[in-house]
This record gives C-alpha cells, sequence and structure tokens, in this order.
C-alpha cells in the first residue's frame, strides 16, 4: 500500500509551452473561431482535445486551409523557413508560437552554415522540432543527424572543414553529454553553442525524477506518448533503475493493480502536460490511499515566463 508520495517540483508547463497554449488562448480570443494551428501546439492530447473542442482546427500543411482569411499558429516546436514562405507567398496570416529556446537553436544552426561548417544534429529526425531546426538552412547536405552515442562513433567528416553541433531542447541531459563528448574527442575544434541546447525546464524535471529515484520504488509521468521530455523522463527513471516507472495520459490510466506492495511512489509530469492532470491524480491517489503523506521533492524554483 502506498504510504509515501513524493512529487516531484518542478513539473507541468515550462514557459514555452505556457507561452504556446496562451497564443492560441489570445488568438482564439481575438478572432473567435475557428482558427489553425500547423502541427499540434504542444505534445499533449488534452491540450489539443481542449482547443478542438473550441473550433482549433489542428492541420499539417496549409493545403488542409479551407478559409485563408483566418489565422494560422505555428507550433512551439519550430517551422522550416520554406513552410513560412510558402505561407507568406499565399498571404495567410502567420502567427509564430516556436518556443523561444527552439529559436536559439535556429540561430546556432543558421550561423554555422554561415561559417560553411559540416553540421551535426543531435536528435530524432522525424521529430517536428528537428524537422523546424533543419529546415533553417538551404544546404542539407552539410547535415548529419545523429541520436545515439554509436552513430556519434561512426561520423566521418572532412578534416579541412569545420565542425559544429547543434541539439533538441528536449533530451537526455546525460545522453547528449555523452555524444558530445564523442563529438569532441572526434573534432577537437567543434564548435558547440556556449549554453547546452538542452532546455532548462528538461534539465529541471530530469533531475527532479533522478531525486525521486533515491525515494521510490516506482513513479509515475503525466505525460502523452508522443511527448519527447515526458518520454525523457520515463526512461531518466528506469536508466536509474526503477524497474516500474509509467507514462500515463492522465488518471484513468493510473496502473491501480501494479501499485499494490508499494509504499513509496513517485510522480511528475512532463513540460506539456497541464497541471490540472497532476492534481487529479494525485486527489485520486488520496481517496484510495487514506494515510498517505505527501512530499514535496523541489530541485529548482522556475520563474522564467516568455512574452507572447
Amino acid at each position: 500500500m502506498v504510504s509515501n508520495l513524493f512529487v516531484a517540483v518542478p513539473h507541468g508547463f515550462c514557459a514555452g509551452v505556457s507561452r504556446a497554449v496562451r497564443i492560441v488562448e489570445d488568438t482564439l480570443k481575438e478572432y473567435g473561431a475557428p482558427i489553425y494551428v500547423r502541427h499540434e501546439i504542444v505534445h499533449n492530447k488534452h491540450v489539443v482535445n481542449e482547443f478542438q473542442k473550441r473550433g482549433v482546427i489542428f492541420i499539417e500543411d496549409f493545403d488542409e486551409i479551407t478559409d485563408t482569411t483566418r489565422p494560422v499558429i505555428l507550433s512551439a516546436h519550430g517551422t522550416e523557413q520554406c513552410v513560412l514562405q510558402k505561407g507568406n507567398e499565399r498571404g495567410l496570416k502567420l502567427i509564430d508560437a516556436t518556443c523561444p529556446l527552439v529559436k536559439k537553436v535556429h540561430r546556432q544552426i543558421q550561423k554555422l552554415e554561415t561559417v560553411g561548417a559540416n553540421i551535426i544534429v543531435i536528435g530524432k529526425n522525424t521529430h517536428p522540432e528537428i524537422i523546424g531546426t533543419i529546415g533553417q538552412i538551404d544546404n542539407h547536405g552539410q547535415i548529419t543527424i545523429i541520436n545515439s552515442e554509436q552513430e556519434a562513433e561512426g561520423i566521418t567528416l572532412p578534416d579541412d572543414k569545420l565542425v559544429g553541433v547543434v541539439t533538441q531542447t528536449t533530451l537526455s541531459v546525460d545522453k547528449v553529454q555523452k555524444i558530445i563528448s564523442i563529438l569532441q574527442r572526434k573534432f577537437p575544434a567543434l564548435i558547440t553553442a556556449n549554453k547546452n541546447d538542452i532546455c532548462y525546464a528538461t534539465t529541471h524535471r530530469q533531475a527532479a525524477i533522478t531525486e525521486l529515484t533515491k525515494r521510490c520504488e516506482a513513479l509515475i509521468i503525466i505525460g502523452s506518448k508522443n511527448s519527447s521530455n515526458s518520454k525523457q523522463l520515463q526512461q531518466t527513471a528506469v536508466h536509474n533503475g526503477i524497474n516500474k516507472a509509467w507514462l500515463i495520459d492522465d488518471v484513468s490510466e493510473l496502473p491501480a493493480d501494479e501499485l499494490r506492495g508499494i509504499e513509496n511512489l513517485g510522480i511528475s509530469a512532463g513540460a506539456s502536460a497541464p497541471e490540472y492532470l497532476v492534481d487529479n491524480l494525485i486527489a485520486k491517489l488520496k481517496e484510495d490511499f487514506a494515510n498517505l503523506k505527501i512530499h514535496d521533492i523541489i530541485v529548482a524554483e522556475e520563474n522564467i515566463e516568455f512574452k507572447s
């Protein structure tokens, strides 16, 4: 029976997600429904479903737009330059909700193109953020996308050219550090960002999970299955020896039977998961376990806010 619940702090919405959600809210308020959003505004099914109920139409391509007079919001993950050009040529009212930290990576890759560097991109080649990042430059022949230490070891590039690296913002901090260490050994003059590309929220949430694993036998992470940062939290728990680490969308997926025999349970939420989902989970656990003691495990205080 669960007697102690350890809650990771911080958890839930980061500043970039809050900004993107706020942009959709403000656009609905100003223009009314319907409005369009290219890609899911953030990777969370509850956020997407709630906006759909209010008249937001999610699309993957501008060809899906039936009313070109309506605003089109570009998701927090970032958008390729060719897509922006296409939207402008069609006269669409584009509203950019790209996370400012992703924009920083966009500027980095553009600078690397300017100096003629071979560019290594660490991330998942099918993720919208990576597609948006490599879409900031014209010459994709300069780019090599990798996502593992093995791939880093296998890279071969000309000795007479500069080599630079940029990173998807939602990856495992430890994993990226290991990959970059390999790249720095292979390419001693490797051009890297002044600061880690992994966003502060991802870093804090992974650190909080690591702290929870010192106190808990099992962990529950709230987040959607297509959320990279949420999946990284689950993987961080497993990497730290937690065999029971569940990624669930909401309290309806609570693995109640699996909690039998667990005394110390930890919970967290990905950076795109609304706070009310955490509140609902805590309320359910308090209902199921009458003498439950709740402990906040605080690893950082977040007071960052991005303007819309």
